[in-house]
């Protein structure tokens, strides 16, 4: 199963596009996001996927403050890109008075890790780093298991306006380092590969 996008009124502001999204019932299991404005519902990630989201999850864990947590299923906000994004996970201070249940603003966010699904790769290479650098995300890390040359690992950083920097790009099977405060190398032979 591949993404859907369910239309909008293109003069729908975002307060109503962010009550639709929260109000409506969506497929049970399914990842519903708002990305540039426009209702994606995806299917829910595959095990492989699940597997490389887990093993950062956990190396994550052993580096993070106690007040820090690592979300997989919680929606950020970004709404001058007219983004809900639901990253893989998001590394994120906890909030002592929560605007929402529902979700975070995104500047609150110290990392966001997303593993392609081959159904939206795009997404996560080109719409999501932009919100994400808008949001001024310090760290994006892009698990690419779909890659044209093969799967990669890419973090970026030092966000500006909409563009982030590429830190270090790996093939799967080599190290890749997150900065502190994180501190952490990852070794992405642990992934699996389909």
């Amino acid at each position: 199963m591949s993404a859907l996008t369910v239309s909008q009124d293109p003069d729908q502001n975002w307060d109503d596009l962010v009550r639709y999204w929260e109000e409506m019932e969506w497929p049970e299991g399914s990842k519903v996001e708002i990305i540039e404005g426009i209702i994606t519902v995806s299917p829910a990630p595959a095990f492989r996927h699940n597997v490389i989201a887990a093993r950062i999850q956990r190396r994550l864990y052993s580096v993070i403050p106690e007040d820090w947590e690592i979300f997989q299923t919680l929606a950020i906000a970004v709404p001058s890109r007219l983004g809900m994004l639901i990253p893989d996970l998001v590394v994120a201070p906890v909030p002592e008075h929560p605007e929402s249940d529902s979700h975070l603003p995104a500047a609150l966010a110290e990392l966001v890790v997303e593993v392609t699904s081959k159904s939206n790769a795009g997404h996560d290479r080109v719409s999501k780093p932009a919100a994400y650098a808008t949001a001024g995300i310090p760290l994006y890390l892009l698990i690419d298991r779909w890659a044209p040359g093969g799967p990669t690992a890419t973090l970026y950083g030092e966000p500006k306006g909409d563009v982030y920097r590429v830190l270090k790009a790996v093939k799967f099977g080599d190290l890749i380092e997150l900065p502190e405060p994180f501190g952490l190398t990852i070794d992405t032979g642990e992934f699996p590969v389909d």
